[in-house]
């Protein structure tokens, strides 16, 4: 079984960083996409950046690209999110997500790491609470 584990939530002010962490289990670390998504109060849920292990190109829709970095670390079975210049309206519950074999995100990203692609993830995360405050 597949089981997903986020950490690192928090609450910064406007400009502040915060590191998210998404342990996975369950699973070998191949071929696999993991993603971020968020869903902030009275709103849908949407992505914010996905890897894949196929290729070396994270997808980061705009609104957070030159913000946010995902990266990996395969021995650990780990994704972090590091989020930088955190603004109000990312207030936001996070989630991770994982799916095998993993999304090409190259050329779809802007479909899989989006609200219209949740559908398609196999296994998501319990969710961890990121407050910005103005």
């Amino acid at each position: 079984e597949v089981q997903l584990q986020a950490s690192g939530g928090g609450l910064v002010q406007t400009g502040g960083s915060l590191k998210l962490s998404c342990v996975a289990s369950g699973f070998t670390f191949d071929d696999y996409s993991i993603g971020w998504f968020r869903q902030a109060p009275g709103k849908g849920r949407e992505g914010v950046s996905c890897v894949s292990s196929s290729n070396s190109s994270p997808f980061y829709p705009d609104f957070v690209k030159g913000r946010f970095t995902i990266s990996t670390d395969n021995a650990k079975n780990t994704v972090t999110l590091q989020m930088d210049s955190l603004k109000p309206e990312d207030t936001a519950i996070n989630y991770c997500a994982a799916k095998r074999p993993g999304f090409d995100l190259p050329r779809r990203g802007n479909f899989y790491c989006s609200a219209y692609g949740t559908h398609l993830w196999d296994s998501w995360g319990q969710g961890t609470l990121v407050t910005v405050s103005s």
